[in-house]
């Protein structure tokens, strides 16, 4: 089994609002709002892997070409966000559930899905900043990836 696998929710602000013609790109590179970078960044630091949580297209890797722009989010039903038999699937398929250690970073509606997700799967799913305002969670995240500041392995 596979050490820590990282998910981290995509973002609000993506590089369409700013240029419209941009096309189809990276997930890596369409999220361009400071959560999304900061959350990308732990990622890098902790993980083993990491993939993006999208609410359209589910549990993505951050190569993963997105065509363009678009208004998907958990917190709408309305916009038909991606099912959990769907993730469910996914993570199968992307060899997600072969991770012992899943954490999760993003707020209430995607630790819902996630958690919904990986119920049928072994892996221990955490949620280190959990509950924190959005400013608090971000401010505590980037005094994580300061050098010696936080472990993630292989207790956490």
């Amino acid at each position: 089994m596979a050490d820590i696998l990282i998910i981290i929710p995509c973002g609000l602000g993506k590089i369409w609002d700013k240029h419209p013609n941009a096309g189809a790109i990276k997930a890596n590179d369409a999220y361009t709002g400071a959560p999304f970078k900061v959350n990308r960044e732990f990622a890098e630091r902790f993980s083993d892997r990491w993939v993006i949580l999208n609410a359209k297209y589910g549990f993505i890797d951050p190569d993963f070409i997105i065509p363009g722009p678009y208004n998907v989010s958990f917190k709408k039903k309305s916009t038909e966000p991606i099912e959990i038999d769907t993730l469910i699937q996914q993570i199968r398929k992307m060899g997600l559930n072969k991770y012992g250690k899943v954490v999760g970073l993003g707020g209430k509606e995607y630790r819902w899905a996630m958690e919904a997700a990986f119920k049928t799967y072994e892996a221990e799913v955490q949620f280190p900043f959990a509950g924190l305002p959005i400013g608090k969670a971000m401010r505590a995240i980037k005094e994580a990836i300061k050098p010696g500041s936080w472990r993630m392995r292989p207790d956490g």
